[in-house]
């Protein structure tokens, strides 16, 4: 029996993109998948996608709603401005979705995690850092974010007596969804990887046993090398990408790129 057979995975933003890779891949494993989005319903793409993959779909119109057995925080709105540039429904916005949102899916599925034998929560965001970097060019959508960082990590700790699990993850490279194009930046465009990568590193995540892996702050190749992952030729949007010519994303820490670093040139792929 796969082990994601019979549980239920709750996905924000599950219907394109990141979200709806991770959807996919769960319902290889016979899942009961619930995707919650804006424009879903059950006349969405990706029920008939979940079905045909082997799961059990349902689909929810709504920003924000319950959870169940494994959630993933994904759904996020990118706002790349500066403080004089966004306008503040822009802002009010990015902070809905991006941090009332994930505290709110939270809270309501907490009681519906609490029962389960291995409840984990993801979040899709980077690992919280006192870095100019990350602030210079993007305050508004940096602090959403490392807000959302703070939250999962605190749910580790909270939820730690209830056997449920707090991690986040984040891409090392681009992600080829239609919030890279629709976000303007050819350079961000040129080299990213598919969503696959991202829902492999999530799935390895909700496969572990939610007592002791928890409160990390996840890579996505760094997950799936430590997994025992070789092969990431087949996570390249474009064929033939060298490692380092990868479209980076934003948000990695220093210790992320030399422990990745260091990984790399075990497998002789620098």
């Amino acid at each position: 029996m796969a082990p994601l057979t019979g549980k239920t995975v709750f996905i924000t933003g599950g219907t394109r993109g990141i979200g709806r890779a991770i959807a996919l891949r769960c319902a290889r494993d016979n899942a009961n998948v619930v995707v919650i989005a804006r424009n879903a319903s059950s006349e969405s793409p990706i029920v008939s996608e979940i079905a045909s993959a082997g799961g059990r779909p349902l689909a929810i119109k709504s920003r924000i709603l319950v959870a169940s057995i494994f959630l993933v925080n994904n759904a996020t709105i990118l706002v790349l401005k500066k403080t004089t540039d966004i306008t503040m429904d822009e802002y009010d916005m990015m902070t809905r979705i991006n941090t009332r949102g994930t505290f709110q899916v939270v809270k309501y599925a907490l009681p519906h995690l609490q029962k389960s034998d291995n409840g984990h929560i993801i979040t899709m965001c980077p690992k919280p850092q006192l870095d100019e970097r990350w602030f210079c060019r993007n305050l508004a959508y940096s602090t959403s974010k490392f807000t959302m960082g703070l939250m999962a990590f605190g749910l580790s700790a909270e939820q730690r007596v209830f056997g449920i699990a707090s991690n986040t993850l984040w891409p090392f490279s681009t992600i080829d969804t239609d919030g890279l194009a629709e976000c303007g930046n050819a350079e961000f465009q040129e080299r990213p990887r598919k969503p696959a990568i991202m829902a492999d590193a999530a799935y390895w995540i909700v496969t572990q046993d939610s007592r002791q892996f928890t409160g990390n702050f996840c890579l996505d190749e760094l997950v799936l090398r430590e997994s025992g992952v070789t092969d990431f030729e087949q996570y390249n949007v474009v064929p033939g990408t060298k490692l380092s010519e990868l479209s980076r994303d934003h948000m990695v820490t220093d210790e992320q790129l030399e422990r990745l670093s260091e990984l790399r040139a075990l497998a002789g792929q620098q």
